[in-house]
């Protein structure tokens, strides 16, 4: 016989369906929904509607954005810098572990993203080093550390990632040699590679794959399986990826069968 709190887990079960249906119908409409205001519309907390989208954005309906969601084939989607606070405990453990790779003297490349901006919040200060980068925020949180010998690539900046791209960044990488480049990307795909929405940061992107001996990506598990406009890398352009425990372990035993060294930190 079948007790109350069974019967409101059954309620709940299905009031959150009838949700689920509701917030993709909104999402179909409109292309983007907010936190907040489903939160407001289903008169539920804002926690019961992100575990909605997280259970929506696993079973491939949507993609989870700061403050809300859009659709999951939206390719050319992309959050400016300073709004990707989402799995910031993630990309913390991320960049900590990325430090392994990091020589202690010699050259290294760090490109723009919000996980490696991550790690140059953490970067030592004992060790005498050439770091290059076409992102101002890393440039000027590294600048004040004594040892370190920083460079930017110079270029046009794009308002959207604080990222130099373009011709003069582009010279800059032809004749730049790293140690080591620590990298970002907007989605990794069997199928297609590792992919950005910019066509201009793609270039430069690239370009770095060969101004570095050795190339770790920096992703957290929310760019797996994800496919965005342009093509910037190949699975066999990586030499390690660190990812956080996030990461389905199908995709995780996928990337592994595919090739790539994955670090799950």
């Amino acid at each position: 016989m079948a007790t109350a709190s069974d019967e409101d887990a059954v309620a709940r079960a299905a009031y959150a369906v009838q949700r689920h249906q509701q917030i993709l119908l909104k999402l179909r409409a409109e292309q983007r929904v907010d936190t907040a205001e489903l939160a407001a519309a289903f008169g539920v907390s804002g926690e019961s509607i992100r575990k909605d989208l997280i259970h929506l954005e696993r079973h491939g309906q949507l993609k989870r954005v700061h403050g809300g969601a859009i659709p999951a084939d939206t390719l050319s989607f992309e959050p400016a810098v300073s709004a990707r606070t989402e799995y910031s405990t993630e990309k913390g453990r991320i960049a900590r572990a990325a430090l392994e790779y990091l020589p202690h003297q010699g050259a290294v490349l760090i490109e723009a993203g919000s996980t490696t901006e991550k790690l140059a919040e953490t970067f030592p200060g004992d060790r005498e080093l050439t770091v290059f980068t076409n992102a101002l925020p890393i440039a000027l949180a590294l600048v004040n550390r004594p040892l370190l010998t920083v460079f930017t690539l110079g270029g046009r900046l794009r308002s959207r990632t604080l990222a130099e791209v373009d011709e003069w960044a582009l010279r800059s990488l032809a004749e730049m040699n790293a140690d080591v480049a620590f990298l970002g990307t907007n989605g990794i795909s069997i199928e297609r590679g590792l992919t950005t929405p910019d066509a201009a940061e793609a270039h430069i992107k690239r370009a770095m794959l060969s101004s570095a001996r050795r190339r770790i990506f920096l992703s957290d598990h929310s760019k797996i399986n994800v496919v965005s406009t342009v093509q910037h890398a190949t699975l066999s352009s990586i030499d390690v990826l660190i990812t956080d425990t996030g990461i389905a372990n199908k995709d995780l035993k996928a990337l592994r069968a595919a090739g790539v060294q994955v670090e799950c930190v």
